[in-house]
């Protein structure tokens, strides 16, 4: 049983009790029955209006509550709507006063976020038309009395948002650009001649107008600007180069050209106009010294025949280089000509440097080469013969990568102009292959001589003997003994066994006259019958195979010594 159900109870037992105890007071005075009856009727009149007061105030509430959840529900419709949201649903079956409180306070929290929207839109439609009026663009379109919607403001502020940026990346454009455009003014000495430039030079950075037609007729400018000064720039570097070139075809010494130092930089008008005046000057100059001048050029463009491996015939081709008759006609001549020669180089100036790099590489490959060939290098100590047979190896693999590098260049090269590419009157790989076909021939050539030499040598040591090579560093040296010649001679015959392909080379093997063999002159030999002229024969003959054994023994070992580090 609720509460209030018991009061209602208790207040009816109240009630009963009063009444009870009304009753027992009117029987102890003794008031009469019909008075009782009266003073009954007036308890249940006052009771009742007091009741009927109170039931009149409730409905009176009731009332105000019904009609303020209608007055709710209507504005909370309205808001919905507005607000772009969901209508309010009341979950269950709420009492009248739950109802209204929840329908109030939906309604508050609604207005709030009206209000807020509203807010919102109003700064952003403020940050919108600065921002336009600064990029000079249209103004975002939405109705500036409605409640914008959630999605309708986060687009608004990508927008202020992207705006922003804009402005921004203008600005620091802007900045940039006039920071350039300054500094082309100042260096062409160019002071603002249009409103716009004043505008952009003179002006508050942040009073300009970032738009679109602004920044391009910013950047058009600085081209203008640009393009002048680098018009400047290649006027003046073009009359630093001339007047360069004068001063060494007619020799100016040092200090003329130091007294010009000031203007040998920069590109101002007033740089130029110096330069100029320099030239001319040298122009001048150079028509009073033509036989001078045009030495120079001829130096200077045998210098460049040289660069560009001219042959013979190519260089024959320029007759003027060796007219006599110095005149304003052969110094023309000599100028185009060097011109010429100079583009032709600049053009092809990394297959030049290519080809000059294969050259360098293939000399030093013929030195190391000879270097080889010499048997003095067995004598070298420290390592050199390792040292130099790695440095050869790397340089064989250099110049076999550079000559596919340039044969790859030179093949686009050709494809590109239709037309060879010469070096020394022919193709460069031809000459390539010249070179390498005049190796192989001078190896054989230097091979064929060798093995001519050691037949010689051979017949000749059959035929006589082998004659005593003692080496320079071992005259002083006294005698060896017989035991030391000895296991010498084994040592020397073990390593001609192993290597028995050099052993003809280097006369490992002595081959002894017989005695009954005529000399080629054709005399009689003297012979004894002596024993003691044998024994003196015998000895003569075993000191100098001694030498010839020690002698074989180095340079076996040398020669070994080579083939284990290699």
């Amino acid at each position: 049983m609720r509460r209030s159900e018991v009061l209602a109870e208790e207040s009816i037992l109240c009630l009963q009790k009063a009444l009870v105890s009304l009753r027992e007071i009117w029987e102890v005075i003794g008031i009469p029955e019909d008075q009782r009856l009266q003073r009954t009727e007036v308890v249940k009149k006052h009771i009742k209006d007091l009741l009927d007061m109170m039931i009149a105030e409730e409905e009176s509430l009731k009332e105000r509550l019904i009609k303020s959840i209608a007055n709710c529900q209507k504005e909370l419709a309205t808001l919905c709507r507005e607000l772009c949201v969901e209508p309010f649903q009341e979950e269950g079956e709420p009492t009248i006063l739950q109802l209204e409180k929840d329908l109030r306070t939906q309604v508050e929290l609604m207005r709030k976020q009206k209000k807020e929207r509203k807010r919102e839109l109003k700064l952003l439609q403020e940050q919108d038309q600065e921002l336009c009026e600064l990029l000079c663009v249209p103004r975002y379109d939405i109705d500036g009395e409605a409640v914008p919607s959630i999605e309708e403001l986060n687009q608004f502020r990508q927008h202020v948002a992207a705006l922003r940026e804009t402005k921004a990346s203008r600005h620091e454009e802007f900045v940039a650009l006039k920071r350039q455009i300054i500094l082309c003014m100042e260096e062409l000495d160019h002071t603002p001649d249009t409103s716009f430039e004043r505008d952009v030079v003179c002006e508050d950075e942040d009073a300009f107008c970032l738009s679109l037609e602004n920044i391009t007729t910013l950047q058009k400018l600085l081209q203008q600007l640009d393009m002048r000064k680098s018009q400047n720039e290649a006027a003046c570097e073009g009359l630093r180069a001339q007047i360069q070139e004068l001063w060494d075809r007619l020799q100016t010494p040092a200090e003329e050209r130091e007294a010009l130092a000031v203007v040998m930089t920069g590109s101002k008008a007033k740089v130029k106009k110096a330069l100029q005046s320099e030239v001319d000057r040298l122009e001048e100059l150079k028509r009073q010294n033509m036989k001078t001048v045009i030495e120079a050029i001829r130096a200077e463009l045998a210098k460049y025949w040289d660069q560009c491996f001219y042959s013979q015939e190519q260089r024959r081709a320029f007759a003027a280089y060796s007219d006599e008759e110095y005149t304003e006609t052969l110094l023309q001549l000599h100028d185009a000509e060097i011109v010429r020669v100079k583009s032709y180089y600049e053009f092809h100036k990394e297959l030049f440097e290519g080809v000059r790099k294969w050259e360098e590489s293939w000399r030093l490959f013929l030195d190391f080469e000879r270097k080889a060939s010499d048997p003095s290098r067995f004598t070298n100590r420290g390592g050199n013969l390792l040292k130099e047979e790695k440095q050869r190896a790397r340089l064989q693999k250099t110049l076999s990568k550079l000559e596919e590098e340039l044969k790859a260049q030179i093949e686009a090269w050709e494809q590109e102009h239709s037309e060879a590419f010469v070096v020394n009157g022919q193709r460069f790989m031809e000459y390539v292959a010249e070179q390498w076909e005049m190796f192989r021939l001078e190896k054989e050539r230097a091979k064929q001589e060798r093995q001519l030499k050691n037949k010689k040598q051979t017949e000749m040591e059959m035929l006589y003997g082998s004659a005593p090579r003692t080496p320079g560093k071992r005259r002083g040296l006294p005698p060896s003994t017989p035991g030391k010649v000895r296991k010498l001679n084994t040592t020397v015959m073990s390593n001609a066994t192993a290597n028995s392909s050099i052993r003809p080379a280097f006369g490992g093997t002595v081959y002894h006259s017989p005695v009954s063999r005529l000399p080629p002159s054709g005399s009689k030999p003297a012979l004894t019958s002596t024993c003691s002229g044998k024994k003196k024969m015998r000895a003569a003959l075993r000191g100098a195979d001694k030498e010839n054994l020690e002698l074989n023994g180095s340079l076996l070992s040398a020669r070994t010594f080579k083939g284990l580090q290699i």
